[in-house]
């Protein structure tokens, strides 16, 4: 070992001090501003993993649109599903409904849906509260489970729906009456929105409803695992006419998804100030402390030290408190994040907020996921800001003369 590794050590863990004051009080700064930053991090990185999986869990890998209508959409299923990398494709219209359940009324979103092809690319089937898709027909619904608490409604029930088809009939003076159907079911997705605003039905139902005959509003697209959307979506339009256009589920919200990935950027940013606040208090520790041993350092270079080697000794603190933060950080922040949903449950509990987290960030639960490239990028930006923060005392002890730092009071 280097005599100013093994120096750089010596002053981290001076001999005899069970509690080295200045290596703990650094390092614990490091390991808070890592802590916090994982924990953060995983919390954005799990709500856009989750909005992710609910996009392309209701929605497909892909979307295939038109200007208008879909006209003759069986044979453009066919053709998207004979596309590389498409394993299913199906139909389905979606558009506002009214519906009416006694006094109460609610103004979702009815997805018409083709029983035969849905379950192969979104599975609706596993968030079935109550009974299945196999129980719909042309004369039933399935609720979303908000949306049949906020109306007071249940399986069983009969509820009458009202599309915007009907306010063209008036402007026809023709007479077009709701429809009652029967609520077979109960769906249950977890992201608020969805639970809260959204009827399924069958697709001749919702093509009855809104006036579409036999065509449709667009088609899902479910692909084979490894397939990357944006290749698959260029080699569906291939084989589709000019005025149907196939779409990546991050094109269809890529507004909503830049605005995420904004936010997780901007809170990444701002936070890694708290880790370079805690570098700013290593560089003034270890400026004191070239201050204070500037005989010792005059004396190492009497000896023989090189003005880059004693400059080597305080980066090398630096270095290790910041690989001594980031591992102590990284330990606290999992640590936190594997307990996350008993803190945030407890408090929702202490103040009696249990339904506001859920209204307000349309989740039941508090999400985490954090990838490689995350852990990597804070490990690898926060060791080098502690390293650096050794440079100045470095340079200052580096510059230092031998005859003038052994003749310092």
């Amino acid at each position: 070992m280097p005599w100013y590794i093994h120096l750089a050590l010596r002053q981290l863990f001076p001999t005899g001090r069970r509690f080295p004051f200045f290596t703990v009080i650094s390092t614990l700064g490091v390991t808070l501003g890592v802590a916090l930053l994982i924990i953060v991090m995983g919390v954005m990185g799990g709500f856009a993993y989750e909005i992710r999986h609910k996009i392309v869990d209701t929605e497909g890998d892909v979307q295939v649109k038109a200007r208008g209508w879909i006209q003759d959409y069986p044979s453009v299923v066919k053709r998207v599903e004979s596309v590389p990398g498409v394993a299913a494709a199906t139909p389905y219209a979606l558009d506002n409904v009214m519906i009416k359940f006694g006094s109460k009324s609610a103004y979702p979103v009815l997805r018409g849906l083709d029983l035969a092809s849905v379950e192969s690319v979104t599975p609706l089937n596993s968030y079935m509260v109550v009974g299945t898709l196999d129980d719909l027909d042309d004369d039933s619904i399935i609720l979303s489970a908000q949306l049949a608490q906020s109306i007071g409604a249940n399986v069983g029930d009969t509820i009458e729906v009202y599309s915007t088809l009907i306010i063209q009939k008036f402007s026809e003076d023709a007479v077009f009456l709701p429809r009652q159907v029967k609520i077979v079911g109960i769906l249950e997705i977890g992201h608020q929105q969805l639970d809260s605003s959204t009827v399924y039905g069958t697709l001749r139902l919702a093509q009855d409803l809104y006036g579409l005959g036999s065509t449709v509003h667009g088609i899902n697209v479910r692909l084979s695992p490894g397939v990357n959307e944006d290749d698959a979506a260029a080699r569906i339009n291939a084989v589709l006419p000019e005025d149907i256009r196939a779409f990546s589920w991050e094109d269809s919200f890529s507004d909503f998804l830049w605005v995420l990935n904004l936010e997780r950027n901007m809170i990444f940013f701002l936070l890694l100030f708290i880790v370079i606040v805690a570098a700013f208090s290593v560089m003034s520790s270890l400026l004191i402390s070239v201050v204070r041993k500037t005989r010792e350092i005059g004396l190492l270079g009497a000896l023989g030290g090189k003005p880059l080697e004693v400059a080597a000794c305080f980066c090398a603190q630096g270095l290790l408190i910041g690989i001594l933060g980031t591992g102590a950080g990284l330990a606290l922040g999992f640590t936190a994040l594997a307990f996350r949903n008993d803190v945030v449950l407890w408090i929702t509990r202490v103040t009696q907020r249990q339904e506001v987290m859920r209204r307000f960030y349309q989740f039941s639960e508090l999400p985490s996921h954090t990838t490689g490239s995350t852990v990597a990028l804070i490990v690898v930006m926060t060791i080098v800001i502690s390293t650096l923060a050794g440079l100045l005392p470095a340079w200052k002890a580096a510059r230092l003369k031998p005859v003038e730092a052994l003749r310092s009071e």
